[in-house]
């Protein structure tokens, strides 16, 4: 386990969460990116003492090159704890809203095919939303379709749908007369 239990009650990060919460920080701030920017004026600045020498390129090379490496494992492991503390909190929203399917929950460890045909049904229902006069209106997955052709066939009913829906089929006829 990551964290323990203190004597207060209280969480107590290992040295590398710690490390890296600092680091995270430390790294993405304003005073680091001006040392940042020091350290290549710096460096450009001692070019001509150096005679622009393999040494002098050498340095800058080896120590951005160090740095690069570091980071990457630095910012992925922030990038983790964040993707997952927001899995999380939108699992939370999930689980606790009655309309929402249960079925999103964890959908970050389904295929990329998954993916791609939950992708395409939320396409399908985005246009189903179109069609609707209730932009307020929400669907979960499973019932969707249904929903939406229940609300299609009451809407078919009442007179400012069905003199919409005649002047749209004329206007893509080519015709325009109202009927």
């Amino acid at each position: 386990m990551y964290n323990k239990i203190d004597y207060n009650g209280q969480k107590k990060k290992n040295l590398f969460e710690r490390f890296a919460n600092w680091a995270t920080i430390a790294t993405g701030s304003s005073a680091a990116f001006i040392i940042a920017i020091s350290v290549i004026i710096v460096w450009g600045i001692t070019g001509p003492i150096f005679r622009y020498s393999d040494t002098w390129q050498l340095i800058i090379n080896t120590g951005t090159t160090i740095v690069t490496f570091l980071m990457v494992f630095l910012i992925q492991k922030s990038q983790n704890k964040d993707s997952k503390a927001i899995h999380l909190k939108l699992n939370e929203l999930l689980a606790s809203h009655q309309g929402a399917s249960n079925r999103m929950v964890d959908i970050e460890d389904i295929t990329e095919k998954e993916l791609d045909q939950l992708h395409k049904f939320y396409v399908q229902l985005s246009a189903l939303a179109e069609e609707e006069d209730d932009i307020t209106c929400t669907h979960s997955i499973d019932a969707a379709t249904e929903n939406h052709a229940t609300k299609l066939n009451i809407l078919k009913t009442k007179p400012h749908y069905t003199n919409a829906h005649k002047v749209k089929s004329r206007k893509s006829n080519g015709t325009s007369r109202p009927g």
